[in-house]
């Protein structure tokens, strides 16, 4: 965008709701431009995750998933669209995301995270949200995290339910909160079945603490986990002690 006094100028009319709050404002707009964030899952979660950091300005923004978009992904990933099946999910959800901020700079990793590549990868970025539907990742996931002391933002949603936590250096984790074994009988939510628009409200809260952290403003959901209830249209929050403290 040119010239400092262009920029300044544009950023301003673009971003005018985050620096019209004085808990964001024109420092915490920069921090969100230079931040980089790395959001593993471009699926339900990873569409209202990717898609307002985006708008908010996120400046570098990680995208990873190894799948292809598929007819059943469409009644809750609003990152992509009919015309987009069969394409790879990280370009179809760049796409997306450079219709609504074609500043934001995208880094896609169309691949799985494995226990070879996680330290690399989660480390070069500021934080992470973890967008996936499966056991196995959310652990390496969080364990990497704690390994190498990154923060990350924990969202998973269940039929009619979700949940979510953040996870800084020194805050309880996913092992101190779920129980870790793994169960042949559990199931994706693509598999079990899910209201679509929960996903979209775990999907934007995990955006909001993504946003709070990067701004530094705000209480996190650090050492408390939130549940989310459509039935009942109820949140419930609970108290975690990390194991050992």
């Amino acid at each position: 965008m040119g010239t400092t006094h262009e920029m300044d100028r544009e950023l301003r009319t673009r971003y005018k709701g985050h620096i019209s709050l004085c808990e964001i404002d024109l420092p915490g707009q920069q921090a969100l431009m230079n931040g980089r964030v790395l959001i593993i899952g471009a699926g339900g979660l990873g569409s209202p995750v990717g898609l307002y950091l985006a708008a908010a300005g996120v400046g570098t923004i990680g995208l990873m998933d190894a799948d292809n978009v598929s007819l059943s992904n469409l009644q809750r990933q609003i990152m992509h669209g009919t015309g987009d099946i069969g394409r790879p999910k990280v370009e179809s959800a760049r796409d997306a995301m450079m219709r609504i901020n074609p500043e934001v700079n995208l880094e896609l990793h169309p691949y799985f995270l494995t226990s070879e590549n996680a330290e690399e990868i989660i480390g070069s970025y500021d934080i992470t949200v973890d967008c996936t539907d499966n056991l196995a990742t959310r652990l390496l996931i969080n364990d990497t995290c704690v390994k190498i002391g990154k923060p990350y933002v924990y969202g998973a949603v269940s039929r009619f339910s979700g949940q979510l936590f953040t996870y800084q250096p020194g805050s309880a984790n996913y092992r101190d909160i779920f129980d870790t074994t793994v169960r042949p009988d559990e199931l994706p939510c693509a598999v079990e079945g899910v209201m679509n628009t929960v996903v979209g409200v775990i999907g934007t809260l995990q955006a909001t603490e993504t946003v709070k952290w990067l701004v530094k403003t705000g209480d996190l959901l650090t050492n408390r986990l939130l549940v989310f209830d459509a039935i009942t249209m109820t949140f419930n929050e609970f108290e975690i002690n990390p194991i050992g403290a």
